[in-house]
């Protein structure tokens, strides 16, 4: 099968695969301008950029290296920073951020990264109803939503066109099986009706209802084959995470590389998250020590997502997600919380962000 370009808004991808955007700090200027500059389409993980370089572009970090206040866990200057090294590595090529909806100063995230030189805005963890507004000024960037239904796509794209008469340049749809945080609640990510193969072609029938809507298959995705798959059931490319976290150009640390490489398939599991939604993950130190009851202590110091409510649902999940997200990035393996896709226990090698894009196009 060949593999034709991916037209999102005005921007055209060279081959049809989006990076995931994965946070904190596993794909920013490293992974993005790379995988953008071998022709597909990088992503910036714009969660927690105020970590970024030691901290040096946070304003105030309170004790072991928190980030005070959502201005500084989305640090502006940091976001700019990732951003200009990014286009260093791929010139003018496409480039994309991902921006959770669920974050707190979600409509200054967008403004910031439009303002960076996002090209195209990728949008999940809630059905970003908003979107369109907080980057109303920048009509040139494109709008991605994530959906996991077509209901979901329905009703988003029934509000945006009534309210800002705009529809997305794209949607991307997410299965159950990638890796963070899931557009299902716990349950249902097991349900054979929920399963990337089976949602799919329902939401391009519904995108097709809107026009000429793009739709980008993400969740459990590996190789060509599954790549093909995709395109065969009507997707126009795929987003693709995890395998990405096995290259070297992947701004994760070495510790969080060999936390996957070490990983069996019983070590993945969904838990829960601050965020209310379940998250998949490996299962390391971290949760023994919330079963135990030794977790380290929330304090919300850093205010990172709005349906956490300043760490009471943090409190009852037993971890701070800012905090162990923050600590996978800095390799410390007992308190780091460690995202993966369900595939993540195949990763078995460290290859070039270069070899992956020819893998992935050509075959293994």
């Amino acid at each position: 099968m060949e593999f034709k370009p991916l037209k999102i808004g005005k921007y055209v991808i060279e081959k049809p695969i989006i990076q995931g955007g994965m946070g904190v700090g596993i794909s920013w200027d490293k992974l993005a301008g790379n995988v953008s500059k071998e022709g597909g389409l990088g992503v910036i993980s714009a969660v927690g950029t105020g970590i970024y370089e030691n901290r040096k572009y946070a304003k105030k970090v309170l004790g072991e290296g928190r980030p005070y206040e959502a201005e500084n866990f989305y640090s502006r200057d940091a976001l700019f920073k990732i951003f200009e090294n990014a286009r260093k590595i791929c010139g003018d090529k496409p480039l994309g951020v991902n921006i959770l909806y669920a974050i707190t100063d979600y409509d200054r995230v967008v403004r910031d990264a439009c303002e960076a030189g996002a090209d195209i805005i990728i949008t999940g963890a809630g059905l970003p109803l908003t979107m369109p507004d907080a980057a109303k000024d920048f009509p040139d960037v494109a709008l991605v939503p994530i959906v996991s239904t077509a209901k979901a796509l329905r009703i988003l794209c029934r509000r945006w066109e009534k309210t800002h008469g705009k529809l997305p340049d794209a949607v991307v749809v997410e299965g159950p099986l990638s890796g963070g945080h899931q557009g299902f609640k716990y349950e249902d990510c097991l349900k054979e009706e929920n399963q990337l193969e089976a949602i799919l072609p329902p939401i391009v029938e519904e995108a097709k209802k809107w026009g000429d809507i793009p739709v980008i298959a993400a969740g459990g995705i590996w190789d060509k084959k599954d790549i093909e798959r995709m395109l065969e059931l009507g997707a126009s490319g795929v987003q693709m995470g995890t395998r990405f976290i096995g290259t070297y150009e992947c701004d994760a640390s070495d510790e969080f590389k060999q936390v996957l490489l070490n990983a069996k398939k019983e070590d993945i599991e969904l838990f829960k998250s601050p965020v209310g939604y379940p998250a998949r993950g490996v299962k390391t130190n971290l949760h023994k020590l919330i079963q135990e009851g030794k977790a380290p202590k929330i304090k919300c110091i850093s205010n990172c997502v709005l349906p956490c409510n300043r760490g009471e649902e943090a409190k009852i999940v037993g971890y701070c997600i800012a905090d162990s997200l923050s600590d996978a990035y800095d390799g410390k393996l007992d308190t780091g919380l460690f995202f993966t896709g369900s595939n993540g226990y195949r990763l078995n090698e460290i290859i070039s962000v270069k070899e992956l894009m020819d893998k992935l196009i050509n075959g293994e």
